[in-house]
């Protein structure tokens, strides 16, 4: 699909919040997805960074819009996806929120219970609004041993064009060892490596793989 040259990626972790001042997020840097927007506009394509609350340093030029929860990432998402030819989702999105929101702040005490909900499934929403001349490539995070199992699962589930799998050891870190699975049962390993440098490895590889013959 060398035609592609218009990319949309998410980066960074959500944060959901409990009340005005606490929140539950994870650790994600969104150092992979800045690495992938970077490498993109390197490589002459049109960049969007749909970004989460980090505040890891990008290239100056960059397309940026932030977001917080993962709310603000859905409402971004409908924006931006009729724009693009491929969508990255590089984004840690959180699983779950409170079910409610303190609208102030909540006093500290001996115990607190929060009622959780699961959050939307971004991923899912965005491969059933997609275009057929779109792709979109998905990420997975899981403990080495059920790494590559969860992935495929995930990615047939999500009807995505493709998965990256990453062990857990990569959120925060500057290098990667991952994985890309696609539907057509290819499996490529690149091998660890600096961020940067699988990032640019990814954009040339979605630039150059057929994906409409999956």
């Amino acid at each position: 699909m060398s035609t592609t040259r218009r990319l949309l990626i998410t980066a960074g972790p959500t944060h959901e919040p409990i009340d005005p001042v606490r929140y539950l997020g994870n650790r994600s840097s969104g150092k992979l997805g800045i690495a992938l927007a970077e490498a993109g506009q390197a490589a002459g394509w049109e960049i969007r960074l749909l970004m989460g609350p980090t505040e890891t340093e990008m290239a100056a030029g960059l397309d940026v819009r932030r977001f917080v929860s993962t709310a603000d990432l859905a409402g971004l998402l409908d924006e931006h996806l009729p724009w693009c030819d491929a969508l990255i989702m590089t984004a840690a999105v959180a699983d779950y929120r409170p079910k409610q929101r303190s609208a102030v702040k909540l006093p500290r005490s001996a115990g607190l219970t929060l009622e959780l909900e699961p959050t939307e499934d971004l991923v899912a929403a965005c491969v059933k609004r997609k275009r057929s001349d779109q792709i979109i490539i998905g990420f997975a995070l899981e403990e080495p041993d059920q790494l590559e199992d969860r992935a495929r699962r995930k990615m047939r589930r999500k009807a995505l064009d493709a998965i990256v799998a990453n062990p857990l050891v990569t959120m925060g870190a500057d290098t990667i060892d991952a994985q890309v699975l696609t539907p057509d049962e290819q499996h490529l390993r690149p091998g660890a490596m600096p961020k940067p440098q699988f990032a640019t490895w990814l954009v040339d590889w979605i630039g150059h793989h057929d994906f409409q013959s999956k």
